[in-house]
């Protein structure tokens, strides 16, 4: 049986005009002469001298068989949405084929088909006329989209008056209605309450059992875990992994840029700090196991610090500051002062399991002397990324908190003789 979602070859090219000085106003005739200019320049293959190719997507191949959930993940700028918009032809490929077999719905950007000024029950209308939704099609199912998406209260509100949660609830409640063979969705759970998730991963999951074939792009792997069988992973346009989820997710995260969690500095002429201290290396990487492999939030980590001591003797004690990516102090750690001769030294600082949540995080290390003097400090010495791991709740939205501590919970029935 063909699949129902056949790519081959796929590559798009973008013109990139380098950033320069503001042209100044031309004539009529300039503008001709530059236009003719680039439509030859165009048909012989060749660029501008400020513009420059840019490919989202190089040779990308890949087949989703029909009823098959399939995850699409990759950093920011990998080319996952280009990828999304030339499947749903919304923009043309510069090469390369794609075919679908069946009727398709696509959910790419919150409110895309809403129009801002119409209330929610004329974009329904609206919306579901865009996605090929008969208008008795659509009176239908209107009693239906309205219960999915909860928004009863707010459907004769203008929709410039919604939340992004709002906006999408609504928006993937039409396109879940219109029950396409294939469905394109672009970051559906990155926003709505769990109550919501759970609707659309409970909808998902039954038209994948129905035969309907669904191509889920997102940064957030736990909810590919959940809903994947087979996942491609893109880097730079091209693919780099492709296959049964949990290997490419696990190719994924082990891929993982170090960022600066390692840096060392061979002479203390080069290395940060000043005449009295300077930083030789910081390294942060997982208390057991291979230092190498990828952080995760269960992942124990110690932080090591070693430094070259230039004061004769001094009683010397490190102080860790912690932030995210937010700016967010998370933590701010305190090493015992030890005096220390003239060299090198090391200290460590052990952060235990189930206490970062995911994301990037950045240190910054103090050096006190006397326990109340600091005699260096240095922002940014090392930034490191925790990454999510499968979670034990049907909840795929990012979980807010500058912390994520595993806490103990204990629930138990009360007795109606205890009331």
């Amino acid at each position: 049986m063909p699949p129902a979602i056949r790519v081959q070859a796929l590559s798009k090219r973008f013109r990139v005009r380098s950033a320069g000085p503001r042209p100044r106003y031309r004539t009529l005739r300039e503008e001709v002469s530059r236009l003719v200019g680039r439509t030859m320049r165009r048909l012989r293959g060749t660029t501008a001298g400020d513009e420059t190719d840019f490919w989202a997507l190089r040779d990308v191949s890949f087949d989703v068989p029909h009823g098959e959930v399939m995850g699409v993940i990759g950093r920011n700028g990998a080319g996952k949405s280009t990828l999304l918009k030339v499947v749903s032809r919304i923009t043309r490929p510069t090469a390369g084929t794609v075919r679908i077999r069946g009727r398709v719905g696509s959910l790419l950007e919150v409110g895309t088909g809403f129009h801002p000024e119409l209330t929610g029950r004329e974009n329904i209308y609206l919306n579901g006329a865009i996605l090929g939704m008969s208008h008795r099609e659509i009176v239908r199912k209107f009693d239906a989209i309205v219960d999915f998406a909860g928004t009863e209260t707010f459907l004769d509100s203008p929709v410039k008056h919604y939340s992004s949660g709002m906006y999408m609830r609504l928006a993937f409640a039409v396109a879940a209605q219109l029950e396409p063979e294939v469905l394109l969705i672009d970051e559906v759970l990155a926003v709505g309450d769990g109550e919501f998730q759970a609707k659309c991963l409970g909808k998902m999951g039954e038209l994948a059992t129905q035969g309907r074939t669904i191509l889920f792009v997102s940064h957030n792997l736990a909810a590919v875990r959940s809903l994947c069988k087979t996942t491609v992973w893109l880097d730079q346009g091209r693919i780099a992994s492709h296959g049964p989820t949990a290997e490419v997710v696990n190719r994924y995260i082990d891929s993982g840029e170090r960022l600066a969690s390692q840096r060392t500095w061979d002479s203390p002429e080069t290395a940060p700090g000043n005449d009295s201290v300077r930083l030789r290396r910081v390294a942060v990487v997982p208390a057991e196991g291979d230092q190498r492999a990828a952080l995760t939030i269960v992942t124990p980590l110690v932080i090591v610090f070693e430094c070259w001591n230039l004061l004769p003797e001094a009683e010397l004690s490190l102080n860790l500051v912690l932030y995210n990516l937010e700016g967010v102090c998370i933590f701010n750690s305190i090493a015992p002062a030890a005096m220390l001769p003239r060299g090198l030294f090391r200290s460590t600082c052990r952060v235990p399991a189930d206490l970062l949540n995911d994301g990037v995080y950045r240190v910054r290390l103090l050096v006190v002397e006397d326990e109340a003097v600091p005699i260096v400090d240095l922002e940014n010495v090392a930034m490191f990324e925790v990454h999510e791991t499968e979670r034990p709740i049907r909840w795929f939205g990012k979980l807010i908190g500058a912390v994520r501590p595993r806490l103990e919970w204990i629930t138990r029935p009360i007795p109606e003789q205890a009331e």
